[in-house]
């Protein structure tokens, strides 16, 4: 079985590392930081974002940002704080449990769980030793990523991208136990070990057929979700939407939208949806996860979103934003790929 999901992976280029599919685009990103005369010049594409949203950013910072409206009830906390502010800080907010939990400077999902009461929450802070963000749980089913962008000198942006997110799930036949539907599938295989540190006594039960298990109920890539392309389901009045929104987001140019909604018809009426969470600079346009994609796709995606990247940099500095020190810039991005190693052990993604 071992051999056989080996196997899938390296015949599937969505499962290689992230390493393997960006290197050979490095000539384009020196082409993109020509153009913007700068190595690093993700910094100027969103300008009140840390390092544009490249590295090192606060989520709690960028949802500061955003309108309140169109967000989740959010509250920044930390292993410092004391349990019984966080507990009037639920309250006077109104935050009921389940509640989502996420480090403040986090990535790809790594790290983002869901806890059912008090007991877990003070658990998770007392074994917390960065700072997290406690968030109230959406309610919409469905989510979506939503890759948007606009020129600074421009009053309205696009949609470059949709993708649909299914959350990595499994249904019984009423004779294979959990484990051995996770295993039959190299999708949710990959997700073993946080799936068993999850449901570790279920493992074993027999799934009673046509019932369906939510193995790992967020939508990143890393953590096993599957990626749709439904870029042509986006309608005008679906852009017009989001383009009200980014262009009231201060600052805010390039990056990608996370949205829970309650059904298609109504997103692409725009409404009825909620925005999670937003990503700059190191977003990337996820609808080329899409299996039925090829890896020739989602090397001409990167180049179109790098070179959109830089020319919206480019604008932000020749009207007077300073670029990024290069010392700085290269330690930001090792000390970002520190806190993704940390992510990776916690959430037990390899």
């Amino acid at each position: 079985m071992k051999l056989k999901h080996r196997l899938h992976k390296i015949a599937h280029w969505e499962y290689w590392s992230t390493f393997s599919i960006y290197l050979p685009l490095f000539p384009v990103w020196l082409y993109c930081a020509y153009k913007a005369r700068t190595l690093l010049f993700f910094h100027g594409a969103n300008p009140s974002i840390k390092y544009g949203g490249m590295a090192m950013e606060s989520k709690k910072e960028i949802y500061d940002l955003i309108p309140k409206n169109w967000i989740p009830k959010t509250i920044f906390a930390s292993s410092e704080i004391p349990f019984q502010k966080i507990l009037s800080e639920l309250k006077s907010q109104v935050i009921n449990f389940p509640v989502i939990v996420k480090p403040n400077i986090g990535l790809k999902g790594l790290g983002v769980v869901q806890l059912e009461d008090l007991n877990e929450l003070e658990d998770y802070q007392n074994n917390s030793d960065c700072d997290f963000l406690i968030q109230e749980k959406i309610n919409y089913q469905n989510e979506v990523g939503i890759f948007y962008h606009r020129f600074p000198d421009q009053k309205s942006g696009k949609i470059t991208g949709m993708v649909k997110k299914e959350f990595l799930s499994v249904k019984g036949n009423g004779e294979k136990t959990l484990r051995e539907l996770v295993l039959e599938n190299p999708r949710s295989a990959f997700q073993i070990k946080a799936i068993e540190q999850k449901m570790v006594n279920g493992m074993q039960e027999i799934i009673p057929e046509n019932e369906e298990i939510i193995l790992i109920p967020f939508g990143s890539h890393t953590r096993g979700a599957k990626f749709i392309d439904v870029s042509s389901e986006v309608t005008g009045k679906l852009e017009q939407k989001i383009d009200e929104i980014c262009t009231k987001v201060n600052g805010f140019y390039f990056g990608r939208l996370d949205v829970m909604h309650e059904n298609l018809e109504l997103l692409q009426e725009g409404t009825s949806f909620k925005i999670i969470e937003i990503n700059g600079a190191k977003s990337e346009p996820t609808h080329m996860y899409d299996p039925k994609h090829s890896l020739f796709f989602a090397w001409k995606e990167i180049t179109k979103h790098w070179k959109i990247m830089a020319e919206i940099s480019r604008k932000n500095h020749e009207t007077g934003f300073p670029y990024l020190d290069l010392k700085e810039g290269f330690l930001a991005l090792k000390n970002n790929l520190a806190v993704e190693k940390k992510l990776r052990k916690i959430s037990l993604v390899d």
